[in-house]
């Protein structure tokens, strides 16, 4: 452990093993790391470049921040937590499942459609109210994409009024609320194809990995009257193996956050150029 935190830097090195000693030593075998769906490929390759530096290998599981985290609560032995919001890595410090908690990354979230539904930025609003349009989303509580698309609703009702019943009304939960997407693929891709949904709000980070699987993809910005910002955080659990300090720190570093940036997500450790 002590070669993969010599190439983190001294003062983030001196972190980290204040961190680890805190608690009862594990052995380290594979670490394991929980993340949201929006994260699967961005952290997958970070968990191979922190293993290429000489960290253990990492199992990684991902579903709804929301259900990971209850998981957690219920004595899952995880060594880090990551979630596409600040929340609930905070409540799990909060309740002494955690030892040390940041953000590391933000996410937009966009319009995702096919050429069959013409929409601008502009007019994104007039068309999500469209009652011939059908709206996908993610789970509000279970999910937190669910809770920013929550938010702009509200945000759509303050440009609108009435926008926010309509929408609420009209929106089909297919992530988080107990859907599965067919095996091997993405949920917002299923719901597109098979036309069960129009527009899907998803994080445009996901904009790689749907243009792979949807024909004639297009991807809408929010105006901004409706943007939200999503906030990622990071959880070290409490009785994490040592070298969980040292990945959470890689994610931070600046090479974690290249890899993020690469991914679509908007980095937050970066230098300016």
């Amino acid at each position: 452990m002590l070669a993969v935190l010599g190439r983190l830097g001294g003062g983030m090195a001196a972190f980290a093993l204040l961190v680890t000693t805190a608690g009862p030593v594990v052995a380290a075998d594979e670490l394991v790391l929980y993340g949201p769906g929006s994260l699967r490929e961005a952290m997958t390759q970070i968990g191979r470049e922190f293993q290429q530096r000489g960290g253990p290998p990492v199992r990684m599981e991902f579903g709804p921040s929301g259900m990971m985290r209850e998981r957690i609560e219920a004595r899952e032995k995880v060594d880090l937590f990551t979630s596409a919001d600040m929340a609930n890595p905070l409540r799990l410090e909060r309740e002494g499942h955690a030892v040390a908690v940041a953000m590391f990354a933000r996410n937009t979230v966009c319009a995702f459609s096919t050429t069959r539904a013409s929409l601008t930025t502009a007019g994104l609003l007039d068309s999500l109210l469209d009652p011939t349009i059908k709206l996908g989303i993610a789970a509000p509580n279970a999910d937190p994409l669910g809770d920013y698309t929550w938010q702009l609703f509200k945000k759509a009702e303050a440009v609108k009024a009435g926008s926010e019943a309509v929408l609420t009304g009209k929106a089909r939960v297919l992530i988080g609320g107990g859907i599965q997407a067919p095996a091997g693929q993405d949920p917002v891709a299923a719901a597109l194809n098979e036309r069960t949904v129009d527009v899907f709000l998803a994080y445009c980070s996901a904009r790689g990995r749907l243009e792979r699987q949807v024909a004639s993809l297009t991807v809408t910005a929010l105006p901004e009257s409706l943007r939200v910002g999503p906030e990622y955080g990071i959880a070290l659990l409490k009785g994490a193996r040592p070298y969980a300090a040292g990945l959470m720190l890689y994610i931070l570093s600046t090479g974690g956050q290249a890899t993020l940036e690469r991914f679509g997500f908007t980095p937050v450790g970066l230098p300016a150029p």
